[in-house]
């Protein structure tokens, strides 16, 4: 059974979002305990894209302390998971589990599917401003003269595919050895946007619009 979303319901933050079965939380709570610093880490959990018609997920270690007013904060046995707001909606009422099948991992079991409206990564009416605006060549330019040349040595690549100049979001696609790569998480939030937001404070959000499940090694 399907579930619709309704982006405007209104939830308890600090309640959990997902649920996590017995086996999950210790997979993610040994995984926890060897980063740095972990009493100060969390969970974070969110929807990457839709893809093929159904959401496709992002799990990773951040800060407690990146949260923001309106992102879902819950702790359970000592573990704190973290859902980004715009995620929320999306992923009410699903479970992260262990699944056997295969090599086995961490599985998200979600009621919730992409409506109508989620079914394109990028929205027709961005697409159709295109990339040459003031943002777009500005992000570009920095994209060519010092983000690629960096991740280049390992074979990778990131592209500005969509911009919207009004919310200054930005949409990019990783290729080479980073698209599908296990660390393109990282990649992106660490380094491609840090170099951005040095040189554009003002740019909004940057969402990650490959299709990692194509890469030369997919994960999740």
């Amino acid at each position: 059974m399907t579930t619709s979303i309704d982006e405007t319901a209104t939830t308890d933050l600090s309640l959990p979002v997902i649920s996590m079965t017995d086996e999950a939380r210790v997979i993610v709570s040994d995984a926890l305990a060897s980063e740095p610093d972990p009493e100060t880490m969390a969970l974070w959990l969110e929807v990457r894209a839709v893809e093929a018609g159904n959401f496709t997920y992002d799990l990773y270690f951040q800060a407690k302390a990146d949260a923001g007013s309106e992102d879902s904060v819950s702790t359970v046995d000592g573990l704190t998971t973290i859902i980004p707001a715009r995620s929320i909606p999306r992923l009410k009422g699903a479970s992260l589990e262990f699944s056997t099948e295969g090599s086995g991992g961490l599985v998200i079991v979600n009621p919730n599917k992409p409506g109508p409206e989620q079914g394109a990564q990028i929205p027709g009416e961005i697409l159709a401003q295109g990339i040459d605006g003031q943002l777009g060549r500005r992000i570009t330019d920095l994209l060519e003269a010092a983000v690629n040349p960096s991740i280049a040595g390992h074979g990778g690549r990131c592209d500005l595919v969509a911009v919207d100049e009004v919310n200054k979001h930005a949409y990019v696609r990783l290729s080479g050895g980073c698209q599908g790569c296990a660390m393109s998480r990282m990649t992106l939030s660490e380094g491609i946007e840090t170099m951005l937001r040095e040189e554009i404070p003002e740019l909004g959000d940057l969402i990650d619009v490959t299709d990692h499940g194509s890469g030369d090694n997919p994960y999740y």
